[in-house]
């Protein structure tokens, strides 16, 4: 497959499920995917983003070791859909509480409720937000804020943000009981 050529046009998803089958497990040919990603030929680039929102699970453990690379040229991306296509890629991985990029941080809190923003971005940056908050209790305190704003204007929201938005309330709220059982747990431990 002349993987260049195909993603230098016009694709349609059948296509870019065919450039996944090329690229996935074979680790030469995802580097040559992100090589395009970074091609300076915006639909090439694109398609090549777009490649890689479509890589299945087994191939997350590659896309994590790009994470600051992926977080740089996101942070860099004038292009909605591309930012878009980033965002979806960071979103589908788990970061370590030692993970935490605040310059990445600061990108997603500032797009959540910025209505001048296309609402996939807001959705995108709201779960990436997440994913990187939940290890500290301060982090996950300023996300909720940010999202009792959201709240505040929840009937012009879109269905996809409204959903974000619920989805990581309820979120929120697990990640605080099972924080309270746990501090309960170790009040008890040293009562006794």
């Amino acid at each position: 497959m002349n993987i260049e050529d195909l993603l230098s046009h016009n694709v349609n998803l059948p296509e870019i499920k065919s450039a996944v089958s090329w690229a996935s497990g074979i680790e030469e040919n995802m580097w040559r995917l992100w090589s395009l990603a970074q091609s300076d030929d915006k639909r090439t680039s694109s398609n090549a983003l777009w490649t890689m929102t479509h890589l299945p699970v087994s191939d997350s453990e590659w896309l994590s070791s790009l994470r600051d690379q992926i977080t740089s040229m996101l942070l860099k991306e004038s292009d909605t859909g591309k930012k878009r296509m980033l965002l979806q890629i960071l979103r589908r991985q788990d970061f370590n509480k030692d993970d935490l990029r605040t310059d990445l941080l600061d990108f997603c809190m500032s797009k959540i409720n910025s209505e001048c923003e296309p609402y996939a971005i807001r959705c995108f940056s709201l779960y990436v937000a997440f994913n990187m908050c939940r290890h500290y209790p301060e982090l996950v305190d300023e996300l909720d804020e940010h999202l009792d704003i959201l709240e505040e204007n929840i009937m012009t929201l879109s269905p996809g943000v409204r959903s974000a938005l619920r989805q990581t309330k309820t979120n929120i709220s697990k990640l605080r009981k099972n924080d309270y059982g746990r501090n309960q747990n170790r009040r008890n431990k040293t009562d006794a």
